[in-house]
């Protein structure tokens, strides 16, 4: 498959949730509800405002979080109708299976959104505890039926592997359970212990290395042989059904975040909004930038940077696009069986997915 061109992005950062997970080190909060109308006001007015100042017209639109399921619909709504979009732009919502309804995605589809991505992680109970998840497992079930009745035309699974206590098995039945719903994409993530989580600080808990390395090519295999490609190294999918908002990001493409927290790019200038609501919706109040704070990336970052976003995807990375000297390391490990050097283009086998980082140290 062809890679789209990069189109503009656009991020919405929704920070609330009923119950943060014990892996989950992102700008999300639990005790906060009441600000929600407060906060879906001030991200109508931001958005506003760089439309007004001639934000382009966005290829993609992803809710993220958090949990913006939570949110009443109609005031999600009133946020994305705010974003200027192509006509063909892909509107992404995260929901918790737990909060998905008929009518909440009727909402949704009313208001330009055409890809709803569940966070099921795992659809085993003990596993879910052990995450520090709190939805069922049945619930995952029935929002895939709403969102197939609604007519929503595509949808991702969430999972995470490498929990504590989860078995082969019982990460051969989460697979088995997600495909039975046959859904057009699947993210498998490895879970990773992030600082400052509840997960950081039970070490009892921490996922094992070669655990994870044996449940990778057990997905693999379950998806593929479902008819999902794997087309970014924890992502599969039907054709068609790629994340345009991640190729988007890993195209290096521009993007504006909107939020609390979210981020931002735009020719190899980042930045980042400050992280609490609170300070978020008085900035917006008074008129003022929410902008924290920013990094400019060299040109020899931007070169590094391409060649670990594209080392991931199926396409893998120009050669051109890697430095001569490495060209030795390249060979080696193309015999060692991690790469595959073809029409000049790198690319990772199946086994070099799972390493990597340090492949990717190694080419840059």
């Amino acid at each position: 498959m062809t890679s789209r061109q990069p189109e503009f992005g656009v991020y919405i950062h929704v920070p609330f949730c009923s119950r943060r997970c014990d892996y989950c080190a992102f700008a999300t909060w639990d005790d906060k509800a009441g600000q929600i109308n407060g906060y879906m006001t001030a991200l109508s007015a931001e958005v506003q405002r760089a439309t007004e100042t001639g934000m382009s017209l966005a290829g993609t639109v992803f809710v993220g979080g958090g949990t913006p399921s939570l949110v009443p619909g109609e005031l999600l709504a009133t946020v994305i109708a705010a974003v200027r979009t192509t006509p063909d732009a892909e509107v992404t919502v995260e929901c918790n299976p737990d909060n998905v309804t008929e009518s909440l995605l009727r909402t949704y589809r009313e208001a330009g959104v055409n890809r709803i991505s569940l966070g099921v992680q795992s659809m085993v109970p003990h596993v879910l505890a052990a995450l520090g998840r709190e939805h069922d497992p049945d619930n995952v079930v029935a929002a895939v039926e709403a969102i197939n009745n609604v007519g929503i035309p595509t949808f991702n699974l969430d999972l995470i592997y490498g929990a504590h206590g989860e078995s082969l098995d019982d990460w051969r039945s989460t697979l088995r359970s997600a495909l039975a719903l046959e859904p057009p994409h699947v993210s498998a993530y490895a879970l990773t212990v992030e600082a400052g989580t509840p997960l950081a600080d039970d070490d009892a808990r921490h996922p094992d290395d070669d655990d994870q390395a044996d449940k990778y090519p057990i997905a693999d295999a379950a998806l593929e042989k479902a008819g999902l490609g794997n087309y970014e190294i924890s992502n599969w999918a039907r054709p068609g059904h790629e994340s345009r908002h991640n190729r988007l990001y890993w195209a290096q493409a521009d993007y504006r975040g909107f939020g609390c927290a979210a981020h931002s790019h735009t020719a190899g200038r980042r930045w980042w909004n400050v992280r609490t609501p609170e300070r978020y919706i008085d900035l917006v109040n008074r008129g003022e930038s929410t902008e924290a704070a920013f990094e400019q990336l060299t040109a020899d970052q931007v070169a590094a940077e391409r060649v670990q976003l594209a080392i991931r995807r199926r396409e893998g990375a120009a050669l051109a696009d890697i430095a001569p000297e490495r060209r030795v390391e390249i060979d080696e490990m193309v015999n060692d069986g991690w790469l595959v050097l073809e029409d000049d283009r790198v690319t990772l086998t199946p086994r070099g997915r799972m390493l990597a980082n340090a492949i990717t140290l190694r080419l840059t």
